[in-house]
């Protein structure tokens, strides 16, 4: 038995991730002490980064997630350089049970987008005159939880006794 496309019924209901479009939606890289920056250093520079993720319903089956990275890189109380990259996708996502679609767009989504906005960020980090930044792996799966707990202790904003 086929639903009239030639697709077996449970086929055309299995969950659909696709990628519509990916674009770089913001992307600033300074280098305020430059040329001095440039030269070697007496010691490694710190470099502290930080990954959000946020996302729009565009309609009821198409999503736009939108991977922020910002970095700065830091010797001797300087800054070396400095970055902040917001990279999105335009995702349909279809025939997947309401409880499942908040983790699929906050954790999928920038998995498939994250490759590409570290090549971004090496890129613009190479071109501004040092080493390729090469940004390790990132545990979305970790930073949902780490978010959704921070969420939840803002909504219980002080309340006590609860089991």
């Amino acid at each position: 038995m086929t639903n009239g496309n030639g697709t077996p019924p449970e086929a055309a209901q299995a969950p659909q991730l696709n990628v519509l479009a990916q674009y770089t939606k913001d992307l600033s890289f300074e280098n305020p002490n430059a040329p001095s920056s440039l030269q070697q250093q007496g010691q490694p520079p710190q470099i502290n980064i930080q990954i959000n993720v946020s996302a729009n319903n565009l309609s009821e089956q198409e999503f736009e997630v939108t991977l922020s990275v910002e970095g700065k890189a830091e010797t001797a109380g300087k800054i070396m350089f400095s970055f902040e990259l917001a990279y999105a996708g335009v995702f349909r996502i279809a025939n997947v049970p309401q409880e499942n679609l908040h983790p699929l767009v906050m954790i999928e989504c920038p998995r498939l987008l994250f490759p590409f906005a570290r090549e971004i960020i090496a890129t613009a980090v190479r071109d501004g005159g040092f080493p390729p930044l090469m940004l390790d792996p990132v545990d979305f799966v970790g930073l949902y939880r780490q978010n959704m707990e921070r969420q939840m202790a803002a909504q219980g904003g002080g309340q006590t006794g609860q089991a």
